[in-house]
């Protein structure tokens, strides 16, 4: 049996988790930034909440909101120096995956004012100092940023995504209410919940998962996996229950993240974000019906579990998924090799049951994207 698991992050959950436990924040300090941006924390009524609730405690806040999709490491930086000139104990973030993975960057910044722009990939605590601690409030049901060590940055230098991860990325409290996703467009709500599954699918196929990892993934996949069925069929938005089950579900999936780290769908999806613009959850989505045809040759066990769970056949699998992540785009096989350089010896590939490596990932580029 393998019990090894750590998960240190305090989740509140439940509607009105922010405003019926403030008290939790108080211990945190007395000056908080909240990172935000674009409207959806205001439109979901989170930023009404996390603000009402910092003002019960008598914590002072400001507002940094001028976080995009894919947020940039530069600006993550402003968020730290901010947070560094008005005295901040610790940060809020609110929103869909970029405005907490940038919570997470920004406190880094924060605590270590010789700490520099791209820099931060080579931070650990040992070389500066800890980060700020950090509370995230989520307000899609995709990303599991709420309880994953990790933090997706998009480089200045070349436009690059590229992640930073350590135990020091674990936010300290993640307020869980599924109400902040309610007002989410089907677009970004089917998106959001792809990017679930293929965590969950991915840290299921890692031939690493641990014994008490496994129940998160299948869990994850009964709470996502009807939902994208009858998305995919009705095209119509969910009702408040299945909003609440697409939440929790991204949580379970958010676990398994944090134990097992992503394949190949994800590094991969990159590029179809960098370079062609596609929403990170189904630019990792195009390239999961591949992971899982190629994992039946050395994990056939896991494959038969993950779709038995789903009530799938691979072919129907295939089918949903394509639909749903809908990616049209021409590469040429310049553009595949070029991106295929990136890729040697990515340890995304070594969670791969059989292994995989940038050959086979150029060869699955031409087969999908090359006329």
């Amino acid at each position: 049996m393998d019990f090894n698991f750590h998960m240190p992050v305090q989740v509140i959950s439940g509607e009105h988790a922010v405003r019926d436990h403030a008290e939790v924040l108080h211990p945190l300090g007395k000056r908080c930034v909240i990172v935000t941006g674009g409207n959806s924390a205001q439109k979901s009524g989170a930023l009404d909440d996390v603000i009402a609730a910092l003002e019960q405690e008598g914590i002072s806040h400001q507002v940094f909101s001028e976080i995009g999709a894919n947020p940039l490491v530069s600006t993550c930086d402003r968020a730290g120096a901010m947070a560094r000139e008005f005295g901040a104990d610790f940060l809020i973030g609110i929103g869909g995956g970029s405005p907490m993975d940038a919570a997470k960057a920004a406190a880094i910044f924060a605590a270590n004012p010789k700490l520099s722009g791209e820099e931060i990939y080579d931070y650990t605590p040992e070389k500066g100092n800890a980060p700020l601690p950090v509370v995230l409030v989520g307000t899609t049901a995709g990303t599991g940023s709420e309880v994953s060590a990790v933090s997706v940055l998009t480089r200045d230098s070349d436009g690059r995504k590229k992640s930073i991860s350590g135990p020091w990325c674990f936010a300290r409290v993640a307020f869980a209410d599924p109400r902040y996703t309610y007002t989410l467009p089907y677009d970004v709500t089917v998106s959001t919940a792809l990017d679930a599954l293929c965590h969950t699918v991915e840290g299921m196929l890692n031939p690493n998962i641990g014994d008490v990892i496994r129940p998160f993934g299948r869990r994850a996949l009964e709470l996502i996996g009807p939902a994208l069925v009858r998305m995919n069929e009705e095209r119509t938005l969910p009702d408040a229950a299945e909003r609440e089950r697409l939440y929790y579900g991204s949580l379970y999936a958010g676990v398994v993240l944090a134990a097992c780290g992503s394949a190949f769908p994800h590094p991969m999806g990159y590029v179809l974000t960098e370079n062609y613009g596609i929403p990170h959850g189904r630019a990792c989505a195009v390239f999961l019906p591949a992971l899982v045809k190629y994992a039946k040759r050395s994990a056939p066990e896991v494959v038969r579990e993950i779709l038995g769970t789903l009530g799938m056949t691979f072919t129907k699998f295939k089918t949903m998924v394509d639909t749903l992540a809908a990616v049209e785009l021409h590469m040429d096989t310049k553009e595949a090799h070029r991106y295929a350089a990136r890729w040697v010896g990515l340890k995304n590939f070594k969670n791969v049951p059989g292994g995989y490596d940038e050959r086979r990932a150029y060869g699955l580029l031409v087969r999908l994207f090359v006329r």
